[in-house]
């Protein structure tokens, strides 16, 4: 199963500067929940923007540079070929940044969307999601509190 897992505003926002603009440590702790002992795949940029490759995952980076080679990754020139890579029965998980999602979203089975209720500047953004195509089968509400500042929805979208 392809699943992508993404965090976005409510403008589709994803990052500026390949920077997150929020800081939802609870999302983290889903997300590293989630994808921890998984295939992950990403663009060049998403990798660069980690201080190190993240515990416990096969980091598959997709990039246009030649000779990019990081240590402890798979680096591919194409979707088709990261998803080439992934063991067929098991989930993988498309984790950015938003060019990288446009790609995936066709190949994609599943979405693992936090909404952060929030309008946001950025220059990255998450593709619209088709809701003829997409339906919303689980939606769990989030209030902000002292470590969020603000609300957040985890949402589920599976493909009709």
């Amino acid at each position: 199963m392809i699943t992508i897992i993404a965090a976005a505003s409510e403008n589709n926002a994803l990052g500026k500067n390949n920077e997150l603009v929020w800081h939802l440590p609870n999302d983290f702790k889903r997300f590293k929940s989630l994808t921890s002992g998984h295939h992950i795949i990403m663009g060049r940029k998403t990798f660069q923007s980690f201080p190190k490759p993240l515990p416990n995952r096969t980091h598959i980076v997709i990039s246009r540079q030649e000779n990019y080679n990081p240590e402890g990754c798979i680096v591919v020139n194409s979707m088709e070929k990261a998803l080439e890579i992934c063991p067929k029965d098991e989930t993988c998980f498309i984790i950015g940044g938003g060019e990288i999602y446009k790609l995936g979203i066709s190949y994609s089975d599943k979405i693992e969307l936090t909404v952060v209720h929030h309008n946001f500047e950025a220059d990255a953004f998450f593709p619209e999601i088709n809701l003829e195509e997409w339906e919303i089968t689980k939606s769990e509400f989030q209030s902000k509190d002292e470590k969020h500042l603000f609300d957040y929805t985890y949402q589920t979208y599976s493909r009709k």
